[in-house]
């Protein structure tokens, strides 16, 4: 059996189409079979929420009088880049105050503007025969920016390491506080819910597809940063950190119950983003492909305390297993927990599926492929000579 983009959006401006969550669809398929459901079911939803450090946004504050060519720019003390026009200005996730602290980012910024609150701008510039002033110093809103858009470089990785520690100390890290001597697992992924591990080879996901970010309708722009293909498969899925997403939306139509602000202790602050992607069943491998289970995924334990890009994984280990809260590790019983939420992907997929049902969300298809072969370059010590 195969489908269409334009039978499957018909379904939905009628009001017909049958819409289920990538947690739902596992349950029918094991009990009618890849085939049955696939006549049955037209489009799966997807979703998940965690801390996503390559993300932020690009704002246009609009021309002061007299006009100011911003070179420096701050928003409640947060530095912003301003090497781009006059006054365009991208304010990333983690970036942290200026005095120092890392509990304040951009992130929180992010947030307080969608949020509908004022941030404090201030700016400096050098001066121009164009742009004679030298600084300004004012509030911003949503409600006064120009274009205030979402780019996010990488998003939605398809799959990512678990993370552990040997060493006699607690670490603090990305993956949040790690107890010495094996003494706890932490892990990032919504698993049987993640986007990229429903559509692992990204047949319906590439640029221009439609998505839910942070709330509002937005839309894969390219291939995210350190994306690579060159990972070992298990059912299908990558066994590791492979594929990720670029992606863009309007930071107006977004929701703080979808983009929050996060910081995390001794290293910093981050975003957290919701994402959900709906993966329209074309065919029967379409069928097979979103009815993953969390048994059937799998991703490596990796040691922190080892500072090297290249570490060897403990062990395999299943999203079921991570999601038990408890892992087997050398031996012996060790705590797991999430640093992602999946009760909040949970809700993505549903508010997905629910725009679809009701016809507020159309699927789009790709206007062109996400690369099918990529491998993630190092960054090595290297002579001028050696890189030209």
């Amino acid at each position: 059996m195969k489908r269409s983009y334009e039978e499957i959006n018909e379904k939905i401006r009628n009001g017909d189409a049958v819409v289920l969550t990538a947690e739902e669809i596992i349950e029918v398929v094991e009990k009618e079979g890849v085939e049955r459901a696939t006549k049955e079911v037209d489009i799966v939803t997807t979703g998940t929420f965690g801390a996503m450090c390559s993300s932020g946004a690009f704002l246009n504050f609009g021309h002061s009088e007299p006009p100011i060519k911003m070179i420096k720019v701050t928003l409640n003390e947060v530095p912003a880049y301003a090497g781009l026009a006059a006054v365009d200005a991208y304010i990333g996730a983690t970036e942290p105050r200026e005095d120092g602290s890392i509990e304040y980012g951009g992130a929180h910024v992010i947030e307080e503007l969608i949020a509908g609150k004022a941030v404090h701008l201030r700016a400096s510039s050098y001066g121009t025969d164009c742009y004679p002033r030298k600084d300004i110093d004012t509030w911003v809103s949503l409600k006064t920016i120009n274009q205030a858009y979402m780019f996010n470089p990488r998003n939605a990785y398809q799959n990512y390491g678990v993370a552990t520690n040997s060493s006699e100390r607690t670490l603090y890290t990305y993956m949040g506080k790690l107890l010495p001597r094996y003494g706890n697992v932490t892990y990032s992924s919504a698993g049987q819910l993640s986007p990229l591990m429903n559509d692992p080879q990204l047949r319906t996901i590439g640029i221009g597809t439609r998505i839910f970010l942070g709330g509002a309708q937005g839309y894969v722009a390219w291939e995210g940063t350190q994306f690579k293909t060159n990972v070992e498969a298990r059912n299908g899925v990558p066994t590791g950190a492979s594929r990720t997403l670029a992606v863009i939306g309007d930071l107006k139509q977004m929701s703080t119950d979808y983009v929050r602000a996060l910081s995390f202790h001794k290293y910093g602050p981050t975003l957290g983003v919701g994402v959900g992607v709906p993966i329209p069943i074309l065919d029967e491998e379409m069928m097979k492909a979103v009815s993953v289970r969390d048994e059937q995924i799998f991703a490596p334990i990796l040691d922190y305390s080892i500072l090297s890009r290249n570490k060897t994984p403990i062990r395999q280990v299943s999203y079921a297993e991570l999601r038990s809260g408890k892992v087997e590790l050398n031996g012996r019983s060790v705590k797991s927990s999430s640093i992602s939420s999946y009760q909040k992907a949970r809700q993505i997929a549903e508010a997905l599926k629910k725009q679809l049902i009701k016809g507020e969300f159309l699927l789009t298809e790709k206007v062109a492929d996400l690369p099918e072969q990529k491998e993630q370059l190092p960054l090595d010590l290297h002579s001028r000579e050696e890189v030209e």
